[in-house]
């Protein structure tokens, strides 16, 4: 190989890594936006690249999905496994029940990842399946301790985040932390024995700001 063939290898090689690092960070935004029902189309026009430039990156979607999401759901396992080494198991259940809530909020894609099966294979199925045991530890625990209510089960924790997230989509464009009243509604119905209702962190909303969540809402 000639000095001149090197020399003319390396930049193609630094530009074919800054693009796929655009591609990522374009990624992430309107994965977090839409959810899964961005299209490599909408990364390529978000990242500023041509889609042919995406699909080399990455064939299909599926691959984008894999690369993006097998870390975070990772991430929520390290934090369930955080959780389980606290002293106390109801706080630890409520303090990760607040953690995995606002990440969802937050991350259309990461909520529909996370909540269906119909997205990510190979390592997303594994990071996400890894789940399951630690969920099914933090609620026995809690049980164990009387805070839990006995009938409280691992599956309900997948709708309580279905619950959330639909309450954050909801009213996202006018009151992006009014899912934080729901979520402490619902954590307290989670306790095995009533005592003091949990003060709810914002207010309802008023009747205007209602009528532009139903005028912005459309499926």
């Amino acid at each position: 190989m000639t000095r001149n063939t090197v020399a003319t290898e390396r930049p193609l090689r630094r530009d074919a890594e800054r693009n796929r690092q655009r591609i990522i960070v374009a990624a992430r935004e309107v994965f977090r936006e839409r959810g899964m029902d961005t299209t490599l189309d909408d990364i390529a026009h978000r990242a500023g690249l041509g889609v042919g430039t995406v699909y080399r990156r990455f064939p299909n979607k599926e691959h984008l999905v894999e690369a993006m999401f097998a870390d975070r759901l990772e991430g929520i396992g390290e934090r369930m496994s955080a959780a389980l080494d606290r002293a106390d198991p109801w706080q630890a259940l409520l303090d990760f029940l607040w953690e995995a809530t606002a990440l969802i909020a937050d991350d259309r894609g990461l909520h529909d990842v996370m909540l269906s099966t119909a997205f990510g294979q190979h390592k997303v199925a594994t990071a996400r399946d890894k789940l399951l045991p630690l969920a099914e530890e933090l609620i026995r625990r809690a049980k164990q301790c009387g805070k839990l209510r006995p009938d409280f089960e691992p599956e309900d924790m997948l709708m309580l985040f279905k619950m959330i997230g639909a309450a954050a989509e909801y009213t996202h464009h006018v009151a992006p932390d009014q899912w934080r009243r729901y979520a402490a509604l619902l954590f307290d119905s989670l306790r095995a024995e009533t005592g003091p209702p949990t003060p709810l962190p914002v207010p309802a909303l008023g009747t205007l700001d209602m009528r532009d969540v139903m005028k912005n809402w459309c499926r």
